[in-house]
């Protein structure tokens, strides 16, 4: 049965009042969409219209949005966002197709891109469009069609293939341990440890593998390894880096083991995507290269063993 009219809002009247909601103001959104003020006021008014629900309570020459009107702000918000993808595919698509991949931030840029040239070299047909994403999502929303993913096999609605294990270092910066040495695993303890928020429980189990049961206090808290690894660098504390992301930095000095060598994380990466999405052929093209290059330790840009 076709959907009423009057619940297809044209593309002017939502971009209209997500920028509204957005910007704070007619006048703020007018500007935004390059438009008049009277032109945004006249396309919320039909909005409102044409569903037959109060989006704004006017106060004098402000526009206060209603419960209603907030609620349905995130709805289109995420609608607008998938149309504007959709377009995006379809302008970048030059024959083989479009994969849009959810990233996260550092292996994205440490381990994925170095190599990603192989793969566009190999399928000169399909395009591929990154986003970053540090913790799962609802793939029908997004509109990503696969994202690599740390943690467990356990995202739900999506198929995934395990890439490899994380294996963590404890490093820091060469002045650091100058300072202060260290000669066991104990040692590290009353030490400043950086963590990072998406592992932290990394701390614990590292010390538990050198048999080392204490409470363990910890230092500063990031949200990403890159500013984790500036911190290390500078000297601010020793912090558990995976090795893929260590071994440039191990290379040329900038930071030195802590102590001890790589300890089996407690987690691991995989590649997901949307159960219903499995015979899409730019992922099937990408599924098979990704895991061929997880599974060579001899490639350019090498793994972690």
């Amino acid at each position: 049965m076709a959907t009423p009219r009057r619940l297809l809002p044209s593309i002017s009247l939502l971009t209209a009042f997500e920028a509204v909601i957005r910007t704070g103001s007619t006048l703020a959104a007018a500007r935004d969409l390059d438009l008049t003020q009277g032109t945004v006021s006249r396309l919320v008014q039909t909005l409102e219209a044409q569903l037959g629900v109060t989006l704004f309570l006017r106060d004098r020459r402000r526009l206060v949005p209603t419960d209603h009107a907030l609620a349905y702000a995130r709805d289109i918000g995420r609608a607008l966002d998938l149309v504007s993808r959709g377009s995006m595919r379809v302008r970048t698509t030059t024959g083989g197709g479009t994969l849009s991949l959810a990233i996260l931030p550092t292996l994205g840029t440490r381990w994925l891109a170095p190599r990603l040239p192989r793969f566009l070299a190999a399928h000169p047909g399909i395009t591929i469009n990154l986003g970053t994403r540090l913790k799962p999502f609802d793939f029908a929303e997004e509109g990503f069609d696969a994202a690599i993913h740390f943690g467990r096999d356990d995202w739900a609605g999506a198929a995934a293939a395990k890439l490899f294990d994380e294996r963590l270092h404890a490093v820091c910066a060469p002045g650091f341990l100058a300072r202060h040495p260290v000669a066991t695993a104990r040692d590290l303890i009353g030490r400043p440890l950086l963590q990072l928020e998406t592992r932290p429980n990394a701390w614990s189990a590292w010390f538990r593998h050198h048999d080392v049961h204490e409470t363990v206090p910890l230092g500063m808290l990031f949200d990403q390894f890159a500013p984790m690894v500036q911190a290390v660098i500078h000297g601010l504390g020793i912090a558990l880096l995976p090795e893929f992301l260590a071994r440039p930095e191990l290379a040329d000095r900038r930071l030195v083991p802590a102590f001890g060598g790589p300890v089996r994380g407690e987690g691991s990466y995989y590649l997901v995507w949307p159960s219903t999405g499995a015979a899409f052929p730019p992922l099937n093209a990408f599924r098979d290269w990704l895991l061929a290059e997880a599974a060579d330790p001899d490639g350019e840009a090498m793994l972690p063993r």
